[in-house]
């Protein structure tokens, strides 16, 4: 395989660092449509074969991302969102109580990926056609796999407290957990990826959600059996985590990641540098609590700048991605477009 991305992923000197503008859909009711199609069309680095669609143009909503509409998962955990496209938040925990364990029921990974029903006849469909154009294909578990998906079953409080008690039933929810994602993970690498993503949230503004005991007594051992099935198929790993997960990532990277997606400011651009610049694919996430919302067009031309001066190497290991969500300005927004499109080609 020679894509540009896999060639940054390991270190075998890209054409130009691969740069991602992710924007949620919620931004189509929050931008001026018009505007928002213009600017994507103006930055085709970003967006590679983009379709404009007729406008007004109206996404569509996942279920857990539709609001007013509580929306229930293969789990039983109960989505609530405030605006269209903001993925919801987990109101109803269907094992608050473990007195209703011994009835619980996983859904079937045959039919379900957890958030929601899948057809996997199309879904092999869909990456077949993908791989056939050409396109480099990554696999995933849905967002929040483990750690998250045991505290949307429990909820945090009582999962924290579980783990602090040693709680016998936990250890056989995990296991049953594990079982489920695998077969899902099994499932994809049966259909054949390129690479195969586990997202999932560990961190805080400051410190992880779990102590680093916790995270290698209950979480770490699923992550490294899971992760290990995909590297003997010599398919790299991909790992997001929001947050500040300095104090968890040499377990994280040590079960198997090859690809790490990990938040600039709130670890620090500097940190990042000294841990793996040259030595692990970043795929770094940019800034969207502090200079992108509320700097100057200045300022984020800098901050995306230093980003590369400090994290790029002529062979690759770096990535960059942004999310767009509602509330970053659009000078800033354009700011942003134009500063990933001059320093993807730094060097």
């Amino acid at each position: 395989m020679s894509s540009n991305l896999y060639r940054a992923i390991f270190f075998e000197k890209p054409d130009y660092i691969p740069m991602a503008f992710a924007i949620n859909n919620a931004c189509w009711h929050h931008y001026p449509q018009d505007w928002l199609v213009e600017q994507i069309m103006r930055h085709p680095l970003l967006f590679p074969g983009y379709q404009p669609p007729k406008l007004p143009y109206t996404p569509s909503y996942s279920p857990w991302s539709t609001k007013n509409k509580p929306y229930i998962d293969g789990f039983g955990c109960r989505w609530e969102t405030t605006d269209d496209g903001i993925t919801g938040t987990v109101k109803g925990h269907p094992l608050e109580d473990w007195g209703a364990y011994a009835d619980y029921v996983f859904p079937d990974p045959e039919t379900n990926m957890g958030l929601a029903p899948i057809d996997w006849s199309k879904e092999k469909d869909r990456i077949t056609r993908a791989r056939e154009q050409g396109n480099f294909v990554t696999g995933s578990l849905r967002h929040g796999h483990t750690f998250l998906q045991l505290s949307d079953i429990r909820g945090y409080e009582n999962l924290l407290f579980d783990m602090s008690d040693e709680e016998p039933l936990l250890f056989d929810l995990i296991e049953r957990l594990e079982s489920f994602n695998h077969a899902i993970v099994r499932k994809y690498l049966d259909i054949g990826v390129d690479m195969f993503a586990f997202p999932e949230d560990l961190g805080m503004q400051i410190g992880p959600m779990l102590s680093p005991s916790q995270f290698r007594k209950y979480i770490k051992p699923s992550y490294k059996r899971m992760m290990r099935s995909v590297t003997e198929r010599g398919i790299p790993v991909h790992m997001h985590s929001d947050g500040d997960i300095r104090l968890l990532v040499d377990d994280i990277v040590d079960s198997g990641v090859a690809v790490l997606n990990l938040q600039d400011l709130v670890n620090g651009i500097e940190w990042i540098r000294d841990r793996f610049r040259g030595k692990l694919c970043v795929d770094l996430d940019i800034d969207r609590q502090s200079v992108t919302v509320r700097g100057t067009p200045a300022q984020i031309d800098a901050l995306i700048r230093k980003e590369v001066e400090e994290l790029a190497t002529p062979a690759g290991g770096l990535t960059m991605i942004f999310g767009l969500y509602p509330g970053t300005p659009m000078e800033n927004v354009a700011a942003l477009m134009d500063a990933m499109e001059r320093y993807a080609q730094y060097y």
